[in-house]
């Protein structure tokens, strides 16, 4: 077989269906992209991820071998191993935020290594989202994860679930080993203290939810079911974040100390 290039290839994610042998073809809008934004032409190389029923996708490196109208056909080069997903699963339930704030909670949700995200509506959201409008948003918010997915290398498209409620949150803190509350009214207990507790959990695989309340903050009758319910509220500082923002924030450093940090402790950095 053939020695590939490491230069940085872009990619594109496949469902297993579109397989056949070790032919892969790509359909739909990543067809344009290719021929019309890339410029890709036949026996150039791409980044192709496969996804089926697993936990991840099956990253290829793959050859253009035609170029049709409507589709573009790919010979399997190389399978290889990513890294880019760790052994911790983060999912956000993000308080409903105004105007265009929950594509960028996403986006960037989604390079930082989240994987999924519940819309979550809450006593001060001032967004409410009725039926037929959710479902156009979310399929929109779904394709966001997508394009994020490819540009970070991600070798799953983190998936942007049905919106939810605070009591359907509290049905679920059962299925995470620590569902962290961001509140900007406590005082003593920090996520520092909470990261200690979590990374002396002797398991493979770690579940871990973060819920954000939206721009008027959380309710104190919410705060109040989700302890109950077996969620952990701690503050992220002095300072008071943006709905945007606290999220990212508690992401990137659950992220830094679950992951990097255990991967520099490992390199002895």
């Amino acid at each position: 077989m053939e020695r590939i290039s490491k230069r940085k290839m872009p990619k594109f994610f496949v469902n297993k269906k579109q397989v056949e042998n070790e032919t892969i073809n790509i359909i739909g809008g990543d067809v344009n992209h290719i021929k019309n934004v890339l410029r890709k032409k036949e026996k150039e190389k791409i980044e192709i991820c496969i996804i089926g029923n697993e936990e991840k996708g099956i990253d290829t490196i793959s050859e253009i071998e035609k170029i049709e109208e409507n589709c573009i056909k790919c010979r399997i080069l190389e399978y290889k191993v990513s890294e880019t997903e760790g052994k911790i699963q983060v999912t956000i339930f993000q308080g409903l935020p105004k105007s265009d704030k929950m594509e960028l909670v996403i986006q960037k949700s989604v390079e930082l290594g989240v994987y999924e995200i519940y819309p979550t509506e809450m006593k001060r959201c001032i967004v409410k989202l009725k039926e037929q409008e959710a479902n156009k948003k979310i399929a929109r918010w779904q394709k966001i994860s997508e394009v994020a997915a490819k540009q970070s290398g991600r070798n799953i498209i983190p998936q942007i679930k049905e919106k939810v409620n605070i009591k359907q949150v509290c049905n679920l803190v059962k299925d995470y080993d620590k569902l962290i509350v961001a509140y900007e009214e406590e005082k003593e207990n920090s996520l520092k203290s909470e990261l200690k507790s979590i990374k002396s959990k002797d398991k493979e695989n770690i579940k871990i939810a973060i819920l954000v309340g939206p721009e008027g903050g959380i309710d104190l009758e919410e705060i109040e079911e989700l302890s109950k319910a077996g969620a952990v509220i701690v503050t992220l500082g002095k300072r008071i974040l943006r709905t945007e923002t606290a999220g990212l924030t508690t992401l990137s450093i659950l992220m830094y100390h679950l992951e990097c940090r255990e991967q520099l402790d490992d390199k002895n950095i």
